[in-house]
């Protein structure tokens, strides 16, 4: 992935400074945002564009006018293209919502719109939907039936949950329900980018809301379009790893508690060395009169340095089981130390889920002592 420097580079925002002055030769000489390219050594990504907007704002003298001014001259040439428009969205976003005035937030909005298929404008969106998430999404409704999709985009992307690198919208945490009128207008959009927007929406909205996610979904599907389905899948990932029943129904798994007969896990050993590994074995048969699709995971409960217990999933299979068929899983899983895990010795247990039900809670000791090399 390129570096910081590589996307707002110095370079990159000279150019800036340079377009902006030949556009509207009037309104500013560009000195701050040209000086801001030799401070942006050390800044991250984020941090390189609020230093780059806070200089076109000084340079504009925060005055919105000014410089929707300069930035729509600017949008006549080819050039304002690539990570230098980050910095402008950011300007215009601060300018327009601080300016208290009706007209400069809308036009602010709309010149987002117009700058969001140079890169895009999904961070700067932020700034509006904290200053007036109403006013915003009622905006962002429009664009849904923009011809470009790249501003479609924007209407789903800028307003995520949880968007990442940008900053958070507080009321969209509390009230994920705000932006389903969005989704539901784009789920079907043509254009696959925009698709996948949605399905990443609406995942952001299941870590926050898992009934809201699968109620939304279970809605589409049940007017499906060809793309459904996939978008379907991707959106219900995070709760289909925590095997949210719902959810996993959705993605194409059935077959419920009563279903099934489960015989496991069973241990080959109930204790092992710390850098050791535990085996285990679990029969499933379906004993109903119609075939069953079973997402088997199994589900590791360790010990923590407070001594509880935390559960982690671990994806183990998935099978399509006929009438009274049964298939036997296996599965070995390793407590060699690894970056990322600290393990502790203590009481630990494992039990199986599938599709999203437990099934045979079986206790094991992990042990102080390392396993000889």
């Amino acid at each position: 992935m390129p570096t910081a420097d590589e996307l707002i580079s110095p370079d990159s925002i000279r150019r800036l400074a340079v377009v902006l002055q030949e556009a509207a030769p009037g309104t500013s000489r560009w000195h701050a945002v040209e000086d801001s390219s030799t401070t942006l050594g050390p800044l991250g990504l984020g941090e390189r564009a609020r230093a780059v907007a806070d200089a076109l704002l000084a340079d504009s003298g925060h005055d919105f006018e000014r410089l929707a001014h300069a930035v729509r001259q600017a949008l006549s040439r080819a050039d304002l293209t690539g990570w230098m428009i980050w910095p402008v969205t950011e300007a215009v976003a601060v300018a327009a919502t601080e300016s208290g005035t009706g007209g400069h937030f809308d036009a602010g909005l709309d010149l987002l719109a117009r700058l969001t298929p140079r890169l895009t404008g999904e961070f700067a969106l932020r700034t509006f939907l904290n200053a007036d998430l109403d006013r915003t999404l009622a905006t962002a409704l429009t664009w849904t039936d923009s011809p470009d999709p790249a501003v479609r985009r924007l209407a789903s992307e800028g307003s995520r949950p949880k968007l990442p690198w940008a900053r958070q919208v507080p009321e969209l945490n509390r009230n994920p329900a705000a932006t389903v009128p969005l989704l539901d207008r784009l789920h079907t959009d043509a254009s696959q980018d925009v698709r996948r927007s949605v399905a990443n929406h609406l995942n952001d909205i299941s870590r926050l809301d898992a009934e809201l996610a699968a109620g939304t979904a279970a809605r589409w599907l049940r007017h499906a379009e060809p793309t459904t389905p996939a978008l379907v899948r991707h959106a219900m990932r995070t709760l289909v790893k925590k095997g949210e029943p719902a959810a996993l129904e959705l993605v194409g798994f059935h077959g419920n508690p009563g279903e099934l007969s489960v015989v496991g896990p069973l241990l080959a050993e109930t204790a092992v060395p710390l850098g050791g590994a535990i085996d285990f074995t679990a029969h499933i048969t379906n004993v109903s009169a119609g075939p069953v699709s079973l997402a088997i995971d199994y589900v590791i409960h360790h010990m923590k340095a407070n001594g509880k217990t935390a559960p982690k999933v671990f994806k183990l299979t998935k099978r399509s089981l006929a009438p009274g068929e049964s298939a036997e899983v296996r599965r070995t899983h390793s407590f060699r130390p690894i970056s990322t895990r600290v393990y502790y010795p203590g009481a630990h247990a494992v039990h199986l889920q599938i599709n999203g039900h437990e099934f045979g809670l079986t206790g094991f000791s992990l042990l102080e002592t390392e396993e000889a090399p």
